[in-house]
């Protein structure tokens, strides 16, 4: 505080009040109180209007950062409003999918009133030697059982092979392991459709036992024929791409390109009831 009364600040300040209270008496003692008046207005007059300034200033300041503290609340609920119309748009379109994914079994419904569908998603997928599988979300716990149907909006995707308590394996129809009755729609004719290990690798299947004087043709629908309970009727199995004679077995084998696959695929829908074709 000593050092204080050293400055200049506080010597020029000591000057400034002499002048302002001894000099205007001196003065005025003169009879000069008149021209004193006026020399202090003008004095006093750009002092007056460098506060007023100051304070036009800071109240400019103060209103800026009330404004200021206004804008960022307002910012805050902005973007509160936006990720709430995200998560709305998000809902919506993930509704619309499903919807439309949904859709797509619609006329599966209709041919087959009997179907009691649990839908499932697919959380991972393997392919090992050519065996694709994939596991999905359902397992004992929702019902799920080892050799139940599993099918895509496009036909039959495979079987499930293996069971949890909230998970199952889904081993599909080109897998060497797979079999199942078939028939080809246009020409009402028998055979088995078969997974192999080559032709899995090209992510096609084959299906047997048509007789030499087989008339099917590429593009012909194969279907299942639903015998042996394990597969219902009538599910859309895929295309024949290639057909092949075999002189020594006397017998006509055609590669078929499955309707549905593990391709871009995220869920799925398992057949836990259906009824059991009798001919």
């Amino acid at each position: 505080m000593r050092d204080f009364f050293k400055t200049k600040f506080f010597l020029v300040l000591v000057v400034l009040t002499v002048l302002v209270t001894a000099v205007p008496t001196a003065f005025s003692a003169l009879g000069w109180k008149q021209n004193v008046r006026s020399a202090v207005n003008i004095l006093l007059t750009p002092l007056q209007k460098g506060f007023n300034l100051i304070t036009d200033a800071l109240d400019g300041y103060a209103a800026y950062f009330t404004r200021f503290d206004e804008i960022v609340e307002e910012n805050v609920r902005l973007k509160q409003q936006i990720a709430d119309l995200s998560d709305r748009l998000y809902n919506a379109e993930e509704a619309a999918v499903l919807n439309e994914w949904l859709a797509g079994f619609l006329e599966m419904k209709r041919e087959h009133t009997d179907f009691v569908f649990a839908d499932a998603a697919i959380t991972g997928r393997e392919a090992v030697n050519y065996m694709t599988v994939c596991t999905v979300d359902r397992g004992s716990a929702h019902g799920i059982e080892v050799g139940m149907t599993v099918v895509t909006p496009e036909g039959v995707l495979g079987y499930v092979s293996e069971v949890g308590l909230t998970w199952a394996k889904v081993r599909t129809l080109i897998e060497a392991s797979s079999a199942i009755g078939a028939y080809v729609e246009r020409t009402g004719e028998l055979g088995l459709v078969e997974g192999d290990f080559t032709l899995a690798a090209e992510g096609v299947c084959r299906i047997t036992y048509l007789a030499a004087s087989s008339e099917v043709r590429v593009g012909d629908r194969v279907l299942t024929s639903g015998y042996g309970s394990v597969y219902p009727r009538n599910l859309v199995i895929g295309t024949v791409a290639e057909v092949i004679p075999d002189e020594y077995s006397r017998t006509v084998t055609a590669v078929i390109r499955p309707a549905a696959t593990l391709t871009g695929l995220d869920r799925v829908m398992i057949l836990t009831a259906y009824e059991t074709y009798n001919e």
